[in-house]
């Protein structure tokens, strides 16, 4: 099978060639092969014996555990004692919490003519909901932020290279905080998420520092990238098509779908990453044992086969069975905090403004990265 780069400048393009012409394929070099159409990803995420998320090529004694990148039984037991964190009751519960750190957000913007988003709300929002979580002061969220931002950009070289100084120093700097305050928390008790899973004790005993570090920097990415990934989008959407706008506006009960339709349209992760635990044939390609793989999550979504108009963007689409936050054990935890943080600030950003659009384009590329794009310049006119 021939290589394809699906690094073009649009990738929604490529996406489509690939379906068509080179549903999998490897990537230059002896790179991961790519997976691209829906049926074959759902697959695959589904099939995790055969699609592991193993796939760190650090030597074992270097890995920090986590549940991102492990499988059962590793995987299965610390999803257990992290995922009462992200139940719908819990979840729920920070609704109002939620709500008023949006308005007092998008009341800031008011009066601004233009601002970036991304500065102004779609980052800020969700990391005030897990520093909350977590137990972080006020005062270091903007830290906690830039440590998220580039802990998560270097993902890949974390995985499988060296991080650069930076990323590697801000790795150091956000286990170096958390652990001092989980040893606090040991001392006197807080009733938070965090401080609830280091009183929780299980067959084992209580969870180590290890692995509670791990929490928190699941929470960074199930709570944080995706959420910020998710209002850019629906900014993008309303800027592309003004009409999607005028349409919250005057029926908000629209919003739950919008919403769902725009984690399909701009998938806030595009792709993951797998290796296999055996010789595998897709879309009648071979791939060896060993191989790393990646489904390309923003590609399946947009799959004509599955989704009727799939480069349209349907604000009633239903059914609309997307993968945006992935499929299986390891579909994401912070789906239902994504979906409510995301329906509250696009009630509010709908309420508070009559016109909303982008005043600098976005670069295809990056805005299909992890998160979307990291700066995202709007007008706004209440």
């Amino acid at each position: 099978m021939s290589e394809v780069d699906s690094s073009a400048a649009d990738p929604y393009e490529m996406y489509r060639y690939l379906r068509t012409h080179a549903p999998v394929t490897q990537m230059p070099d002896n790179g991961p092969w790519q997976v691209a159409r829906f049926n074959d990803v759902h697959q695959l995420l589904k099939d995790y014996k055969t699609f592991s998320s193993d796939v760190s090529m650090q030597p074992p004694e270097e890995r920090q555990p986590g549940m991102l990148f492990s499988d059962p039984p590793i995987h299965n037991r610390l999803r257990k004692l992290v995922s009462y964190a992200f139940k719908p009751s819990y979840i729920a519960a920070q609704h109002d919490m939620i709500v008023r750190r949006c308005e007092q957000l998008v009341g800031e913007m008011v009066g601004q003519g233009e601002v970036d988003l991304v500065e102004t709300l779609a980052a800020p929002l969700p990391v005030t909901v897990i520093a909350h979580m977590l137990g972080v002061v006020d005062g270091d969220m903007k830290t906690f932020k830039y440590w998220s931002d580039q802990i998560f950009s270097n993902i890949g070289e974390f995985l499988f290279g060296v991080p650069s100084e930076e990323a590697q120093r801000c790795s150091e700097d956000m286990n170096g905080y958390f652990l001092e305050r989980i040893a606090e928390l040991r001392r006197k008790p807080v009733n938070h998420v965090l401080g609830r899973l280091v009183e929780t004790e299980t067959e084992d005993g209580k969870l180590s520092d290890e692995e509670l570090l791990s929490f928190c920097r699941l929470l960074l990415i199930a709570g944080n990238e995706t959420t910020t990934g998710l209002i850019t989008a629906s900014v993008r959407i309303f800027d592309e098509m003004p009409e999607t706008f005028d349409q919250v506006r005057e029926k908000p009960a629209l919003i739950p779908t919008f919403i769902e339709e725009a984690l399909r349209y701009y998938s806030p992760f595009a792709a993951t990453i797998r290796r296999t635990t055996r010789v595998v044939e897709i879309a009648g390609v071979t791939i060896p044992q060993g191989a790393l793989v990646t489904p390309l999550i923003g590609c399946a979504n947009r799959d004509e086969t599955v989704f009727a108009r799939a480069d349209r963007f349907v604000i009633d689409r239903d059914p609309n069975p997307h993968l945006a936050f992935g499929f299986g054990i390891h579909n994401c935890l912070g789906a239902h905090l994504a979906r409510l943080e995301g329906e509250i600030a696009v009630a509010a950003l709908t309420r508070h403004f009559r016109t909303l659009s982008l005043s600098q384009s976005v670069d295809a590329a990056e805005g299909s990265g992890l998160g979307g794009p990291k700066k995202l310049m709007v007008r706004l006119a209440a």
